[in-house]
């Protein structure tokens, strides 16, 4: 059974950082898709960084970039994210996911074509 559990969300102010972290499990294929999402109040849900397993670049909504970086810890089955500049359009439920991947290709997905998800951690950038 694949489980993905975030944590590290919180209250920051504009300008702040915070580093949100999901640990993985089940995953026992060795190529997937994963990916960061955020969906605000009364929003659909926006890919915001994601990156292949099995290498390539990440990538970024452009409103992220400059500002967020996805990283992984293979030994630890973590994917990170860190999150600097922040701002109070950037207030959200952040969601980490997963999509079994083994011909890599393009990551940067809508969220209905990831199919494992964790609870989310909430973001709250306040002015």
């Amino acid at each position: 059974e694949v489980q993905l559990v975030e944590s590290g969300g919180g209250s920051v102010e504009t300008g702040g950082s915070l580093t949100l972290s999901c640990v993985a499990s089940g995953l026992t294929h060795s190529y997937y898709c994963m990916g960061w999402f955020r969906q605000a109040a009364g929003k659909e849900r926006e890919a915001v960084a994601s990156f292949y397993t099995g290498g390539g670049s990440a990538y970024y909504a452009d409103s992220v970039q400059g500002r967020f970086t996805i990283s992984q810890d293979n030994a630890m089955n973590a994917m990170y994210l860190q999150m600097n500049s922040l701002q109070p359009e950037d207030t959200a439920m952040y969601y980490c996911a997963a999509d079994y991947d083994p011909f890599g290709g393009n990551c940067f997905r809508d969220w209905n074509e990831y199919n494992f998800w964790g609870q989310g951690t909430q973001v709250t950038v306040s002015s």
